[in-house]
């Protein structure tokens, strides 16, 4: 993805609120090499398994409403509870999800994904508490399943095997044909293109698939990290990522830091070139690591509470 990386990387130069503390940076990346950390397998437990068509199209639309978890100040976490089991975030997601499609959803069926309400979202969601921009989850689902209908005859996998193999060139495709996968920014009237979404999308086929089917691309190495709010929360806490004291006061402050305006820009700029720098040195030390690995590694660390002292920057936005 050399966009995402040619521009976080002119956005790094020129920051002036978030910096990378390239030491701590070699600290952990020894850590990871010394230690073995392993990285996440595929989480089954909280996905759906089944045939790999299906699973595609689970993906898709998973991926396609994968964004802002965390409630409206004064509001309760969303949480689902499945078979006498809480979840919330992205488990909730995800595991709510699964547990539709089990139950005869047709989250596969594009007709039904293009007729999908917001009501009838929160229904095939289920769960208590406020999870943000519903209206926007369940209008992107619909461009979706508009999307699907119309260019690739309803069907998930064609869109995904569009590309023939290649993450990047899928990336760019869900860019152009879905407003919703265009994650993208300015920064000194300079594009900057982050891809979180669809980024995320290709490294869950490769894991749900095992690098088979659907799940085959030939560049997967060559994916960034998925900047989110829980990467640049967990790189603070390691030392790794440095915010200005404005920013820090902004932050820890819970106050909404604008999406596309400069702070949040930098914070998930530097957060994809962090992830970058501890690959590399990683790497030098005889790692195999990749930067979509190293971006499963620091979300899990991020849901244990030792890394939750200092809070994430809020942003309300569909990318993240």
């Amino acid at each position: 993805m050399f966009e995402v990386l040619e521009s976080a990387r002119f956005v790094a130069r020129e920051s002036r609120d978030v910096s990378i503390d390239k030491e701590a940076a070699r600290r952990f990346a020894r850590k990871i090499a010394a230690q073995g950390r392993a990285m996440p397998a595929w989480d089954a437990d909280h996905h759906f398994t089944g045939p790999p068509g299906k699973v595609t199209a689970y993906l898709l639309v998973l991926d396609t409403i994968n964004f802002c978890f965390w409630p409206p100040p004064g509001q309760k976490p969303w949480t689902v509870n499945i078979r006498g089991v809480s979840y919330s975030g992205y488990n909730g997601l995800a595991v709510a999800l699964k547990h539709a499609m089990e139950s005869g959803v047709p989250l596969d069926n594009a007709d039904f994904l293009g007729s999908l309400t917001e009501d009838r979202l929160g229904e095939v969601l289920g769960g208590t508490g406020a999870l943000q921009l519903m209206a926007e989850r369940a209008a992107a689902l619909r461009e979706l399943g508009e999307v699907l209908n119309r260019d690739y005859r309803g069907d998930a996998r064609r869109l995904v095997e569009a590309p023939k193999g290649w993450a990047g060139s899928l990336v760019r495709l869900l860019a152009q044909k879905l407003a919703s996968y265009r994650d993208r920014a300015v920064y000194r009237e300079r594009a900057v293109y982050f891809y979180k979404r669809g980024q995320i999308l290709c490294s869950d086929l490769h894991g749900a698939l095992n690098g088979e089917a659907w799940g085959s691309f030939h560049d997967v190495g060559e994916l960034t990290a998925f900047a989110d709010y829980k990467l640049p929360q967990v790189l603070r806490k390691l030392g790794v990522l440095v915010y200005s004291d404005g920013l820090s006061r902004r932050v820890d402050s819970l106050d909404l830091i604008a999406p596309g305006s400069p702070e949040e820009v930098e914070i998930r700029a530097n957060t994809i070139m962090a992830v970058e720098c501890l690959g590399q040195e990683a790497r030098a030390l005889g790692s195999e690591v990749k930067s979509n690995e190293l971006d499963g590694l620091l979300w899990q660390m991020g849901q244990e509470d030792s890394f939750r002292d200092r809070p994430f920057h809020r942003t309300v936005t569909i990318f993240y």
